[in-house]
């Protein structure tokens, strides 16, 4: 399956962002799907993933970032509000069938996006 990350943009700290993630299959709907983040530097990082109905953030986006899928329309979104500085980074999305022990890994997930850059100013 290929994906498609869409919708980074740059921002003001506060501001919210709207991140797409569209498949090329309709299989999609049987996939984990998860968004990681990376910023210069620094090591791909969890942000969240809806795996079985069910939503799993890193505690660092937990209450500002929601994640929902469309299964008609092959999506994946990724709703950030009150962003931070701290949020800057290039956005990826995976998708696979990680056990849940490794939801938060990026070894978990077989396919990836080309990534979004969010920049959030203060």
């Amino acid at each position: 399956v290929q994906l498609q990350a869409s919708g980074g943009g740059l921002v003001q700290a506060g501001d919210s962002l709207r991140l797409s993630c569209a498949a090329s299959e309709g299989t999609f709907s049987s996939y984990t799907v998860a968004w990681f983040r990376q910023a210069p530097g620094k090591e791909r990082e969890f942000v969240g993933t809806i795996r079985m109905g069910r939503t799993y953030f890193d505690d660092s986006v937990k209450g500002r970032f929601t994640i929902s899928r469309d299964n008609a329309k092959n999506t994946v979104d990724l709703q950030m509000n009150s962003l931070e500085p701290e949020d800057t980074a290039v956005y990826y999305c995976g998708a696979g069938w990680p056990i849940l022990s490794t939801i938060r890994r990026p070894s978990g997930y077989r396919y990836w996006g080309q990534g979004t850059q969010v920049t959030v100013s203060s």
